[in-house]
């Protein structure tokens, strides 16, 4: 049994949903894999179950009905994570933006360097931006000064969707109260550990733009981000959080 998941939401992701899980299965560590789909019309789901027979016990997928949004599909995860005692627990993409190589940084920030939770971040020294448009590059960052104004958290890459938790994150932080589901879930996922005093590390990668399937981007989900945060900060002037052990 290993002791680490990484779990990936998919959505449409045919052209590199097969490559993506051979990619992890290939790096030296033993890496399980769970994909969540939400009811990919472009047969995602048949691929990886086409595949769960060469890699039994090692990959396995979650279907749900629809297109639920990602904060649920991560939380899906986490409780499937949780249930069987994995003690890192990562998230990804499936469209090779995140570098299947840099699940390794992530681990060892978490197994070796004392993090609770390491996050691929795109905006420390040594992290790069590849094939996005100037224009997004600007939106993104500025994004996340934003949120380190309203939040005072110490994160450069606080929409950061490439992340490794200990198990007793998401064991202390309540994830039926976690709210958002784009973007936003990024933030307040790291702004609870954060608020339960958990040590975050940021680990510099080189961020890819997709070059096959759709981009699932939309206004409501930057919207989301802008005001949620704000609701985020003044409810939390009204909730406690317990201290990390």
């Amino acid at each position: 049994m290993t002791d680490s998941l990484v779990i990936i939401p998919t959505y449409n992701e045919k052209e590199n949903i097969e490559k993506m899980i051979r990619k992890v299965f290939s790096l030296p560590h033993d890496f399980h894999v769970l994909i969540i789909d939400d009811g990919s019309p472009d047969g995602t789901a048949s691929i990886v179950k086409s595949l769960m027979q060469e890699f039994t016990g090692k990959l396995f997928l979650e279907e749900r009905t629809g297109k639920l949004g990602l904060g649920t599909a991560y939380i899906h995860g986490f409780k499937w994570a949780l249930a069987r005692n994995y003690e890192f627990i990562f998230e990804m993409d499936c469209d090779f933006s995140h570098n299947p190589d840099d699940l390794l940084h992530l681990y060892t920030a978490c197994s070796q360097e004392g993090a609770d939770m390491s996050i691929g971040s795109r905006y420390i020294k040594g992290a790069n931006v590849v094939n996005w448009p100037i224009g997004r590059v600007i939106m993104s960052y500025y994004a996340s000064v934003y949120v380190r104004i309203i939040t005072g958290i110490h994160v450069m890459d606080t929409t950061a969707g490439f992340v490794c938790y200990r198990k007793k994150v998401l064991q202390t932080i309540d994830l039926d109260r976690i709210r958002f589901i784009g973007y936003a879930f990024q933030i307040e996922m790291k702004f609870t550990a954060w608020k339960h005093g958990f040590r975050i590390i940021e680990v510099p990668i080189i961020f890819t733009d997709r070059t096959e399937g759709t981009s699932k981007m939309s206004k409501g989900i930057f919207k989301e981000a802008i005001l949620g945060v704000i609701q985020m900060k003044w409810k939390s002037f009204f909730r406690k959080y317990g201290k990390a052990s």
